[in-house]
């Protein structure tokens, strides 16, 4: 296994807070890929992106949308994420999307991250320190509580410098990932290539994966064979834990795999109708969950209607 180490970056945000503008910014990469979404001006899908730092540290970037309507997509992309850049504008400051992505990022047990406010080109520098305290009052408590706090601008490059070292500084405090542990692939993407047939990507959340290997695809329990393995859009050999992966998978057609299934090592994943859950309900929900209630319940990249029975 490479020595290098690589964590996943992931966005968090209201829409509009710039958060497409700034991994631009940092990587050349515009992760609005679709024509809808450019034309928009609002991200609807997830969006990737990979930044080196200057200690050499990899990052692989996940940009999630900031609508309210595309909270699926943020959670698929927030899974798997080791570090986050809550993204807040400055002439706006904390927004709802804000404050839900933040739940979601704390649920999801992220463990590092860096507080943004953008578009500082657009207001006074007191009133972008208004808004980082707005966010240092909604981080309290969380796993962004004492965590660096950036001043940027996307569109003329300013405290991009810092952050790039805040983001060097955040990764240098985190374990590295290794390879151990059964390989797993959350699938956010499905298609298909000439001369390479069925093809998925996704972020690896644990294990290694090479050409030639026998997988399993969860929960259909089909065997599929790797055919090619990518890295960033590089073709690998062999491809592992922290990284943006696509796999061409031999033995699969595009119509029986979905986004939320997942790619696993043989026999070390089991399929299952019940679970045991502890719920823990947001502070801006308000209502209770009561017994045989219907949830919607989303685990890397699925998205499954279940119901509550309370014990």
């Amino acid at each position: 296994m490479s020595s290098e180490r690589r964590f996943i970056l992931g966005t968090a945000g209201h829409v509009d807070h710039g958060k497409s503008a700034l991994i631009k910014a940092l990587t050349g990469i515009e992760t609005d890929r679709l024509k809808e979404e450019q034309e928009r001006g609002i991200s609807i899908e997830l969006g990737f992106a990979e930044l080196t730092l200057a200690d050499g540290t990899f990052l692989g970037i996940v940009d999630v949308p900031g609508h309210e309507r595309f909270v699926r997509q943020m959670v698929a992309g927030a899974g798997g994420v080791d570090l986050a850049l809550l993204v807040v504008a400055a002439d706006e400051g904390v927004m709802p999307q804000t404050v839900e992505h933040l739940e979601i990022l704390a649920a999801l047990g992220v463990r590092g991250g860096v507080i943004v406010i953008t578009k500082l080109d657009l207001v006074d520098r007191d009133l972008a320190e208004v808004a980082l305290e707005e966010v240092r009052d909604l981080a309290r408590g969380t796993f962004l509580q004492d965590r660096p706090a950036v001043l940027v601008s996307a569109r003329t490059g300013e405290g991009l410098d810092d952050l790039r070292a805040a983001l060097a500084a955040e990764a240098a405090a985190l374990p590295g990932r290794g390879g151990e542990g059964p390989f797993r692939l959350p699938v956010d993407r499905v298609f298909t290539m000439p001369g390479a047939g069925v093809v998925v990507t996704g972020t690896c959340w644990s294990g290694e994966t090479a050409v030639g290997d026998v997988l399993e695809l969860a929960p259909a329990g089909a065997k599929v064979r790797v055919r090619d393995v990518q890295a960033h859009g590089r073709a690998v050999a062999r491809g592992g834990s922290g990284q943006r992966l696509a796999l061409a998978l031999h033995g699969v057609k595009k119509d029986e795999v979905e986004r939320g299934f997942q790619v696993v090592a043989p026999d070390t994943c089991a399929t299952t109708l019940r679970l045991d859950a502890r719920v823990d309900l947001v502070a801006h929900f308000g209502g209770e969950l009561k017994n045989r209630q219907r949830l919607h319940v989303h685990h890397a990249g699925r998205e499954v209607l279940a119901r509550a029975t309370l014990l």
